[in-house]
């Protein structure tokens, strides 16, 4: 009656059948139930303060509906929770004007009902090791008896909604004995409800502070639907905007509430307004925030409420994992108050509420992309990296967004998938009919190389993200007959080879000799050198990382390459690409002795520029050869 979380866990045992005072005893077959409440009922106690306030809102709301219905026919009057704190006397007192209990009330909500469960729950406890308590807490209905984690004694002063009862005021210290009497006269309770008294305990002193109980309350009770007052102050909003209809609200409700949640954030790009009531009950707002290319955002920003009571901002198995990158608030009364993580993982409500909003937000981002194609392309810089975590844990995500996923060339022109595909198959086929993406990672560190593939025709995408390297190899499964290329992975007619190729205008011998030159000059186990029979419009000197060697360092710095990252950093092997048919190659071959190696140095150092990768020693050599060089006649 007295709410909906009360525990019901002791047994009583009158010694007298008198209604003026009843002393009893708890029997517990087991042992003391309250040492394991207070220790280890949650991991914080300041739960406590949820819990009593939630019943006494129960109490308060379930009032008003026999009103509603005609069974309660007297006035409701001010329908207000109230918080108070006496630190003198060191008590804290929650107090409402709900459907209060009788004596016998009490007997039966406080005192006997779900004894039975109340030795389940102390039996299973010492079945299980610590680690598991989390699986049983919560399947008890343990709220009430949450106070005695911070009180050494409770009291409950109780008159209910029904004519012609008498206060009730049952009193228990935490051990085995307590009394319930119904006083008169000046002691008796004048108005209808409840009023829960905790005796502060000496370890909990904090409870006792204004600030603290404030913010408990301000973190747990914020939106619960009846007015929770404390030290004479509202502190709550009684209707949020995710009990309302989308139809009743405005832009500017939904980013002002956005800016109640998350008062220094920028303002969200869109949000979603669920409101579903079958097959299970869920309401809230999803919000997108402007996600910027790192992974280093926080998991912690979606708000998990049960019947606008505050549960956890810890929403994993709930949510999917991609959209923990979402904003927001999300309330199902299908999730009881005290949830564990495997509850959550088992409850077949949370997996049907996971699978409904990854559908929602699927349907949205879908919806905005064919509503207005060019708005979908300029919150994509903000939206891409969401959405390409979606595609890559979430299959029916992919399925969806594969139609309105966005790729942007380095011309800054957007295309879906399908629409690149289509773009570039044309021009960009290799000599086995294999669609070649070319890619940039770096537009402008890689600027020589994209220019050296658009020379020929080609476009380049940038994938310039922390996600791409996982991307590229999602969408090389996904797709048929793509493969995706960095355009500084190896010469550009390796990267798309046809069936034309450039011829060498050096001899055999002389790639050889050629060959030898470089790799005197250079004397770097890291560095492979080949002459290659490139454009003469090409670099004399082209420096390469395989796609492969590149794809896997990526994936090691964001924490993928699978079985690789058990050996350790991967050594870097350069391919260096000699330009046979370059006029630096034939002043290199007629060049004599040391001559020659200083001109293939200075090509190989020019190279090494290119990629940013000269530096030190290394460069000051570069330089003053440089200085040299140009001082010669």
């Amino acid at each position: 009656m007295w709410g909906w979380h009360i525990v019901r866990i002791l047994e009583y045992k009158p010694y007298s059948q008198r209604a003026m005072q009843e002393k009893g005893s708890i029997s517990i077959h087991t042992e003391n139930i309250f040492p394991i409440i207070k220790k280890f009922l949650y991991s914080d106690h300041e739960i406590f303060l949820r819990e009593l306030v939630s019943n006494a809102v129960d109490a308060t709301q379930k009032l008003k509906s026999l009103g509603q219905l005609g069974e309660f026919k007297g006035e409701l009057g001010e329908l207000k929770v109230r918080v108070t704190v006496d630190k003198e006397a060191r008590k804290i007192t929650v107090s409402d004007r709900g459907l209060g209990m009788t004596a016998e009330e009490i007997k039966k909500y406080i005192n006997q009902i779900a004894f039975s469960g109340a030795t389940e729950f102390v039996e299973k406890y010492k079945e299980k090791d610590a680690a598991a308590k989390d699986q049983i807490i919560g399947q008890f209905g343990l709220g009430f008896y949450s106070a005695f984690m911070v009180a050494n004694e409770v009291e409950i002063w109780s008159k209910s909604y029904k004519e012609d009862t008498l206060t009730a005021h049952w009193v228990c210290d935490g051990s085995t004995e307590f009394t319930l009497d119904e006083p008169t006269g000046e002691h008796a309770k004048a108005e209808r409800g409840t009023d829960v008294v905790l005796h502060v305990a000496e370890d909990s002193d904090e409870f006792l502070e204004e600030a603290r109980l404030r913010g408990i309350l301000t973190k747990y009770c914020k939106f619960l639907p009846i007015e929770i007052e404390f030290e004479g102050q509202v502190i709550n909003q009684t209707a949020p905007i995710w009990t309302k209809q989308p139809a009743e609200l405005t832009d500017e409700d939904y980013t002002k509430f956005y800016q109640e949640l998350y008062p220094f954030s920028e303002a969200p790009l869109f949000w979603i307004h669920l409101n579903v009531d079958y097959p299970f009950n869920l309401t809230g707002i999803l919000y997108f925030p402007k996600v910027k290319d790192e992974l280093q955002f926080q998991r912690n920003k979606i708000q998990l409420y049960s019947r606008q009571v505050f549960i956890t901002d810890e929403v994993k198995d709930v949510v999917p994992e991609f959209l923990m990158l979402l904003h927001g608030v999300i309330d199902s009364p299908d999730i009881p108050l005290n949830v564990s993580r495997s509850f959550l993982q088992a409850d077949s409500n949370v997996r049907k509420i996971n699978s409904y909003i990854t559908k929602k937000v699927a349907d949205k981002l879908a919806e905005l992309y064919r509503k207005d194609r060019t708005g979908f392309e300029e919150k994509w810089s903000d939206i891409g990296l969401f959405v390409k975590y979606g595609m890559l844990s979430d299959e029916k995500f992919y399925e969806k967004a594969k139609d309105f996923a966005l790729v942007q060339n380095v011309a800054g022109k957007y295309f879906t998938l399908s629409e690149y595909q289509e773009f570039v198959q044309a021009n960009q086929k290799d000599k086995n009919d294999q669609t070649v993406v070319l890619y940039t990672t770096d537009s402008e560190a890689q600027h020589g190389f994209v220019q050296a593939a658009q020379d020929r025709g080609y476009d380049v995408l940038k994938l310039e993200t922390v996600l791409d390297p996982h991307f590229i190899g999602q969408l090389e499964q996904k797709l048929e007959k793509v493969s995706f290329k960095r355009v500084d992975a190896d010469t550009i007619g390796k990267l798309i080879e046809k069936d034309e190729q450039n011829e060498s205008v050096l001899s055999d011998d002389e790639k050889t000799k050629l060959q030898e030159v470089f790799k005197t000059a250079i004397s770097n186990e890291q560095m492979q050198v080949q002459v290659a029979a490139l454009s003469p419009q090409d670099a004399p000197v082209i420096i390469t990382l395989p796609e492969f060697m590149r794809r896997m360092k990526d994936m090691q710095r964001t924490g993928g390459g699978g079985g690789m990252q058990m050996f350790g950093s991967l050594p870097d092997s350069y391919t260096v690409s000699v330009n046979a048919n370059h006029p630096v190659a034939q002043r290199v071959l007629k060049a004599e002795g040391e001559a020659g190696q200083k001109l293939a140095r200075q090509a190989f150092d020019l190279a090494l520029l290119a990629q940013n990768m000269l530096k030190g020693e290394a460069l000051t050599a570069f330089v003053k050869r440089s200085a040299d060089l140009l001082a010669v006649d």
